[in-house]
């Protein structure tokens, strides 16, 4: 039926995943087989058929797979792999965060063909940076035109941006004074954020400013919210803070080298993974695995992760938590292990006809495991399986056609995959049933643009914010070319819209999760207004925002100027954290921010 949406999720609110590496060279992967579920599209556009096999999605030509040489397995990851989805993705305008966006974006028709525009005639086919695309419907298949950047962009790459100006300011200007180290007062509010507040404002709670970085930039992924505690983790080490008043919770975790992976969700029991460098050379591996307590700050195990078979490194790795089961993905294979103990399950390494392990998502029950097939050859596909999160054993394989690469796992339960075809421009999102058959696939003539981060060695499966999935509902924000944007509701079962809300403000509004009967937004502050959290009516007929919380205009300048960011809500106090830092020495870079009532 449709093809996922224009893409600039992994996903910063979550776009499509980035390109392959080098753009899109890499063949990609193809949407699932045979166009799940919904009217086939029709012949010579390239939309993934309906398979032959139990719908199967149409494997992509694993565009990222190869690597940058194309190559098979080995290549499309490991030292010699390219990022698979850097690249083509600018960052979102206004929302900075390095959004991939697929060439043609989600749904981009084919070029050339009978009656079709050819958008890339005489422009790159990669467009780097937000493409604009309209969605065309043909033969009852959704496609989308994009229309690329000039040649002058096809360098570009994206990266974390940093503000215009990299010196927040308050009410008085200048950056707030708190130390990042951990130790600052919090609470108090020494620059006088809060100054000027108007009435029906929030109040700045505490804020954060980032520890040194490297010119080069380091990261500062994850965000962890307990009831009581918010840590962060930021170059070499990792902060707790108290949700109300910012005080240190707990002493900063320093480690011996920079954090390289993280487990966005926490356990059960409240605790995190950690990964760390095994040194500071070029031949360092991302294989220090530290468990950490983020009520106590306390250490619990440590493992070391070990290198897979030839090309198959720890240069980079990727870390899920299902359940009671830690997935560690390499380039090329995965290891489980217990979550609890750090004890070794079991390895999932290559098989069948020159399938690697490309990546894992999971969910709270499930895994799912994304593997590149046959890279470089006639036969270069890519599968999804679904497997078994104590023992590994495949439940069952979903194969798509050649050309369409697995980019995105919008949501595990129930798994939603988004998948382009770089050769045909055009995008799938299917929905699939527990037994890996697609249900069906969504329809919705439009130009989706959730946030997705881009992934250097591996896919970054569930890389993406602005993207929710609920009841059987998935929620997506729409492409803003010029103020407000809308965020669509479609049924996973029929893949038809089911109500659409427009922001309340001329800035995007980005689905941030579901509580109860309520989808909860991000709308996006403005030069002159701070951003706000509303919350939207999943039922009925009535789907006005209603505003939860309006953050100070006050602090707008600085509230905007986090690009590469993470937000969170809950229990009615907004988060929002930086997940890359530039190194810049000029000014205290930002870490945190934190609004309530």
């Amino acid at each position: 039926m449709s093809q996922p949406p224009n893409q600039p999720p992994q996903g910063g609110f979550g776009a499509p995943q980035d390109p392959p590496p080098g753009g899109f060279g890499a063949p990609t992967p193809p949407p699932p087989q045979g166009p799940p579920p919904g009217p086939p599209p029709q012949p010579g556009y390239g939309y993934p058929q309906q398979p032959q096999q139990p719908q199967q999605p149409q494997q992509p030509q694993q565009p990222g797979q190869p690597g940058p040489y194309g190559q098979p397995g080995p290549y499309n990851s490991g030292p010699y792999a390219q990022p698979q989805q850097p690249g083509p993705y600018g960052q979102q305008p206004g929302y900075g965060y390095p959004q991939q966006q697929f060439p043609g974006a989600p749904g981009t028709p084919p070029p050339g063909g009978s009656g079709s525009r050819n958008p890339f005639k005489g422009k790159p086919a990669l467009a780097i940076g937000a493409a604009v695309a309209a969605l065309l419907v043909i033969g009852g298949g959704v496609w989308a035109v994009t229309a690329t950047g000039g040649d002058e962009e096809k360098d570009k790459k994206p990266v974390a941006g940093k503000s215009d100006d990299p010196k927040p300011s308050g009410s008085k200007g200048g950056a707030p004074v708190n130390p990042g180290d951990g130790r600052g007062d919090g609470g108090e509010d020494p620059e006088d954020l809060n100054e000027g507040r108007q009435a029906g404002e929030s109040k700045v709670l505490w804020y954060k400013e980032a520890p040194d970085a490297p010119a080069s930039g380091a990261d500062a992924p994850g965000m962890w919210i307990t009831g009581e505690t918010v840590v962060k983790a930021a170059y070499k080490q990792v902060f707790a803070y108290a949700v109300g008043d910012g005080k240190p919770s707990w002493d900063p975790i320093t480690f011996p080298e920079k954090i390289c992976a993280v487990t966005p969700e926490k356990t059960a029991d409240d605790k995190i993974i950690v990964a760390y460098m095994s040194g500071s050379s070029d031949r360092a591996k991302c294989n220090q695995m530290q468990e950490i307590d983020l009520a106590t700050g306390d250490k619990g195990w440590k493992e070391e992760v070990e290198d897979g078979e030839l090309f198959d490194t720890t240069l980079s790795v990727e870390l899920n938590v299902s359940g009671d089961i830690l997935m560690v993905g390499r380039s090329q294979s995965g290891t489980a292990y217990d979550v609890t103990s750090g004890k070794k399950l079991y390895d999932k390494k290559r098989y069948g006809d020159a399938c690697f392990p490309a990546g894992f998502a999971s969910g709270p029950k499930s895994i799912v495991q994304v593997a590149s097939c046959g890279a470089g050859g006639n036969n270069a596909h890519d599968e999804v399986q679904g497997l078994d999160p104590k023992t590994g054993k495949v439940l069952w394989t979903y194969k798509y056609d050649k050309g369409w690469r697995v980019e995105r796992a919008y949501s595990v339960d129930p798994l939603v995959v988004y998948a382009t075809n770089e050769d045909k421009k055009v995008w799938n999102i299917s929905t699939f049933t527990s037994k890996g058959k697609v249900l069906e696939q969504v329809g919705v003539d439009e130009d989706f643009a959730p946030e997705c981060g881009w992934a250097i060695l591996d896919r970054d499966l569930q890389g993406c914010a602005g993207v929710a999935v609920a009841d059987n509902t998935l929620y997506l924000p729409t492409e803003a070319t010029s103020g407000a944007n809308e965020i669509v509701a479609v049924n996973l079962t029929t893949g038809k819209e089911k109500w659409r809300a427009k922001s309340p403000a001329d800035e995007s509004m980005m689905p941030m999760r579901v509580e109860g009967d309520q989808l909860i937004a991000y709308v996006q502050p403005s030069y002159d207004a701070g951003g706000q959290v509303v919350s939207i009516a999943t039922g009925g007929s009535d789907h006005k925002p209603a505003k939860l919380l309006q953050n100070p205009q006050g602090v707008a300048d600085i509230e905007n100027s986090f690009y590469s960011k993470d937000i969170d809500w809950v229990d009615g106090r907004f988060y929002i954290s930086t997940t890359r830092l530039t190194g810049n020495d000029e000014s205290k870079e930002k870490l945190m921010l934190a609004f309530g009532k």
